[in-house]
């Protein structure tokens, strides 16, 4: 149950929580919208970042979402159900892994984010692919936080 009292409507407490700051939802809808429809890194190498950091921010609202645009590009369940073993299970490639990885350390301990993880990015992505992958990452961790904190459990129907 939401924490705060959000007006019933259509997507339920998922949509209609922007509803009570519309100047502000324009925003929240850019940043999903740009992490989705214009990050160059493929669906596959960014939702199990994604995924990875719903699973630490123990959000239920984001573990239980699947866009119809990364369905559609093909990310099967076998992504989202080996996430505990990301470390070890041989259908992720390297690039997933270090996405996951990153991603982990980004939502845990960003001061563990050091040289040698860079390295290894950085031959595997490049800069400009870190860089996305940086920014979607702040954009999962924070939306994903936000619905936490406030009790949203439901995710909304996007087309994204």
């Amino acid at each position: 149950m939401a924490r705060i009292d959000i007006p019933d409507g259509p997507g339920g407490d998922g949509a209609m929580v922007w509803s009570l700051r519309p100047e502000m939802a324009g925003m929240v809808d850019s940043m999903i919208s740009t992490a989705y429809q214009k990050s160059k890194l493929p669906a596959a190498e960014r939702e199990p970042a994604r995924m990875r950091i719903a699973q630490l921010n123990a959000c239920d609202a984001c573990s239980t979402f699947r866009a119809p645009s990364v369905i559609e590009a093909g990310v099967t369940e076998d992504v989202y159900e080996h996430l505990d073993e990301w470390h070890t299970w041989p259908g992720y490639s390297d690039r997933q892994r270090l996405a996951i990885e990153y991603a982990e350390r980004f939502a845990t301990d960003h001061r563990a984010i050091d040289d040698e993880l860079f390295a290894r990015l950085r031959a595997h992505f490049g800069d400009d692919e870190i860089l996305d992958l940086t920014l979607c990452c702040a954009v999962f961790l924070g939306l994903g936080r936000t619905l936490e904190v406030l009790g949203i459990t439901d995710n909304c129907p996007l087309d994204i």
